[in-house]
């Protein structure tokens, strides 16, 4: 009886550990796939409409897809936010409606054009504002360090899927812009189904226990 009620305990503790996992369906958070053609140690210009960096789609303007020309922040691939104009890149995917999602990334700016203002970023799920970050540069910023910062936000999800966009500010006119790195989303608390788990693996646990209470153990 002592084994059973060991294995039925460990049911929900298996499925805390495991709840909050990366959404599913969001891919390629760091850049690091795509067929952009971008040459090494150098980037190319996504113009709108392209979707050729994995998982993502450029919106508007355009953006810089970076192949090691500075560092990122995570692996060789980084987004500045201002190609030849002003860019907007986003992802769709799945979520839980009701479900609360942290989104977590770095940013930096472009160490090129001196002291030029790098304009920061908007953060919008589908299409609504969520968070902004604007700057005028990162002190001490260059193409072998970049000086990433932290960034986050919570959203809780309205649909099956979601639109996360980030935008280099619309009124900037340069082409140095926030530099994007690092994105990932992931589950803030358990999701229903999560719960209904949890709430069989107590239900059994108490099952057991009540029924080791009805028949003690008889000793010879």
């Amino acid at each position: 009886m002592k084994l059973r009620l060991l294995t039925v305990a460990a049911v929900p503790f298996a499925v805390i550990a495991a709840s909050p996992a990366a959404a599913a369906g969001f891919v390629n958070g760091s850049f690091e796939t795509s067929t952009c053609g971008a040459p090494s140690g150098g980037f190319a210009t996504v113009n709108a409409g392209n979707n050729c960096i994995t998982g993502w789609t450029v919106d508007s303007g355009s953006v810089d897809y970076i192949n090691g020309y500075w560092q990122a922040q995570s692996g060789f691939r980084s987004i500045d936010l201002a190609g030849n104009s002003p860019g907007t890149i986003s992802q769709i995917f799945d979520t839980v409606a009701g479900q609360l999602y942290s989104v977590d990334y770095y940013l930096s700016g472009n160490p090129d054009g001196g002291s030029a203002a790098k304009f920061g970023v908007v953060s919008a799920v589908n299409g609504s504002l969520i968070s902004s970050a604007t700057f005028l540069g990162l002190q001490g910023a260059s193409h072998a360090n970049m000086n990433y910062l932290p960034w986050n936000f919570t959203f809780t999800a309205t649909g099956p899927t979601t639109k996360l966009s980030f935008a280099s500010n619309p009124s900037a006119g340069n082409f140095y812009g926030a530099v994007l790195d690092s994105v990932t989303v992931s589950s803030a608390v358990p999701e229903p189904a999560t719960w209904a788990l949890l709430l069989v693996g107590f239900i059994g646990i108490g099952s057991t226990m009540r029924t080791k209470r009805d028949h003690p153990t008889a000793f010879a």
